[in-house]
């Protein structure tokens, strides 16, 4: 079985690869070869084609942060939502006990 190791790329490499294969495809290299090129499967380059296809670098940062940012705060809304509930749940059994 031939895997390539696993490496986390930030969002500027991601599209500074993007761009590499897509200039080898411009010269008619198939997709299969770019990606090899750059190091990548071909499906990585096909994910990261659907999620940063024609981004600036900027932009995909402020997505990564938005996207980080978002997940911090549904934590928040989760933790909070279970406070909620047990203080709920701490209400009603003292409302039994009086």
């Amino acid at each position: 079985m031939n895997t390539m190791a696993r490496k986390h790329y930030t969002p500027e490499q991601i599209i500074r690869k993007l761009r590499e294969a897509e200039v080898l495809i411009g010269q008619g290299q198939t997709t299969s070869y770019a990606a090899r090129q750059i190091g990548i499967a071909e499906q990585t380059y096909y994910k990261w084609r659907r999620e940063y296809g024609g981004m600036r670098i900027d932009q995909a940062k402020r997505l990564k942060y938005l996207e980080k940012q978002n997940l911090q705060l549904k934590r928040i809304v989760a933790d909070k939502e279970l406070d909620i509930q047990i203080l709920k749940e701490t209400l009603h059994l003292e409302s039994k006990n009086v």
